[in-house]
């Protein structure tokens, strides 16, 4: 039977989504509040959350600006054109 785990190498490990903030990179600790966006990403604190989303709506407004009168849809990077609404939840890890 093929296992997927024999694929990897001995001693590697994948990261995990939740080590780190999606901003900053500042390691999250397994006490500390993690607040997520869009599902996937987590973040240190509301000011990093709140930056990317920032960041997300400007893109956006610059994405529809650019292809408004083209009629022309192309996909932002990373499927993110039909990304579900977001959603802004805090996650406490205990």
């Amino acid at each position: 039977m093929f296992r997927f785990a024999d694929c990897e190498p001995v001693g590697s490990r994948a990261p995990h989504f939740l080590e780190s903030c999606f901003l900053c990179a500042k390691p999250l600790g397994r006490s500390s509040d993690i607040f997520m966006y869009r599902g996937d990403a987590p973040f240190c604190s509301t000011e990093c959350r709140e930056e990317q989303i920032e960041i997300d709506e400007s893109n956006e407004r610059s994405w529809r600006k650019t292809y408004a009168g083209s009629g022309a849809r192309p996909s932002l990077r990373g499927g993110e054109a039909n990304a579900p609404p977001v959603n802004k939840v805090q996650v406490r890890v205990a």
